[in-house]
């Protein structure tokens, strides 16, 4: 399992497996805590002439002993674990057990299964070994009982603590998760919208900018004109569907490009007002030809009726369509320009969203040079 899918996995499950860290709020609290009990004890060591200094500095590192929780809690409960036992042999546990049972809260925040199991049997041990020591004592059962009980609350302080940030964790992650959810479909929307406008009007500009540059030509300009009246009144359309489909209609949704047939037609007619005779092999109108096929196959002729316009040299447009009960296939056979058309640059998007739109249907597709021809072929399986 990788390192992300790790951190994902710890994120959705509560456990003990790894040792936790303060937050900025609990290392303050604990910093003043520590700093005001080792100031209640150097202040009572210098107030009190018969003060003990031993116990003094016992405690004085008792207290220091919980500031190492902020770097380690293996360190910090085992420096406890050893003022506990220095508390014993001076004959005074009391301070130390009471400090131990307190500890009880940040062992239970931050550790690890292990070092809880550990601080828990060392806790219990030194309660027995009081009890053994000191039983006689009226006071001993009651102070067991005390130790027992703040080491349950303080535990169970720290336990929910760490569930809660715990908790946090999740939902941050969970958060986190969904906004890029909500990026990745905002990107989505937009690649979808820019692929429409693509599809849809770039191919009406490109016969609009063909038939502006015979505008100079007093024979064809009346056709030419017509052309780009046609031409802009389907690019307004087209561009008024994709806003409202962008608006209302669910993601995905695509425009309705009309069948093959009608799409060869206007390829034909846009191709001979540019002066490129066409030549039509086969049946576009062939009933055989499934509702799917005939929608991607009259977007691959508008996207390379588009490239010819803007790129073929002089010549002969042919469509070559082939039906057979296992597949259909297109072949659009265009003349190679005499010269590389530089005011027209290519981005690749066209070819990209035929190759698309072929290969989404588990069909092939080709576009290159084939001799003297520019060839693009795409085959597409019947059922």
């Amino acid at each position: 399992m990788s390192r992300r899918a790790e951190a994902k996995d710890e994120t959705r499950r509560f456990h003990l497996g790894r040792a936790e860290r303060l937050n900025r709020a609990e290392r303050i609290a604990l910093l003043i805590v520590v700093a005001g009990s080792v100031a209640l004890d150097l202040l009572g060591l210098i107030s009190a002439p018969d003060a003990d200094p031993v116990l003094s500095a016992i405690s004085i590192a008792t207290t220091l002993a919980f500031a190492l929780y902020l770097r380690s809690p293996l360190m910090a409960t085992s420096a406890l674990g050893l003022a506990v036992a220095l508390a014993f042999v001076i004959g005074d546990p009391t301070a130390g057990l009471m400090a131990g049972a307190i500890a009880a809260g940040l062992v239970l925040r931050l550790a690890t299964t292990p070092l809880v199991i550990g601080y828990a049997g060392g806790f219990l041990l030194c309660n027995a070994l009081y009890v053994f020591r000191y039983g006689d004592g009226e006071a001993a059962p009651t102070n067991v009982a005390l130790f027992l009980i703040l080491a349950t609350v303080a535990g169970a302080v720290g336990l929910a603590l760490r569930l809660a940030y715990t908790r946090g964790r999740r939902l941050e992650h969970q958060l986190a998760e969904r906004a890029e959810l909500e990026r990745q479909a905002v990107l989505a929307e937009r690649r979808w919208i820019a692929g429409e406008l693509h599809d849809s009007i770039a191919h009406h500009l490109t016969v609009v900018a063909m038939h502006v540059q015979l505008l100079d030509d007093d024979d064809a300009r009346p056709g030419s004109q017509e052309a780009i009246r046609v031409a802009a009144r389907k690019a307004l359309s087209d561009l008024r569907f994709v806003i409202e489909l962008a608006e209302e209609a669910p993601r995905g949704t695509t425009v309705p490009s009309g069948d093959l047939a009608a799409a060869i037609e206007e390829a034909r007619e846009e191709f001979e007002a540019t002066g490129h005779p066409v030549v039509c092999d086969g049946d576009p109108s062939d009933e055989g030809i499934p509702r799917g096929a005939d929608l991607i196959l009259a977007r691959v002729v508008r996207e390379s009726a588009t490239n010819i316009l803007k790129y073929a040299g002089p010549g002969d447009v042919r469509f070559v369509l082939e039906l057979d009960p296992e597949s259909i296939s297109l072949r659009i056979l265009s003349p190679l320009p005499t010269a590389p058309r530089r005011d027209l640059p290519s981005t690749g998007t066209g070819l990209n969203r035929m190759a698309e739109r072929v290969l989404g249907v588990s069909g092939e597709f080709s576009a290159g040079p084939s001799g003297a021809a520019w060839l693009v072929s795409a085959r597409l399986p019947v059922a």
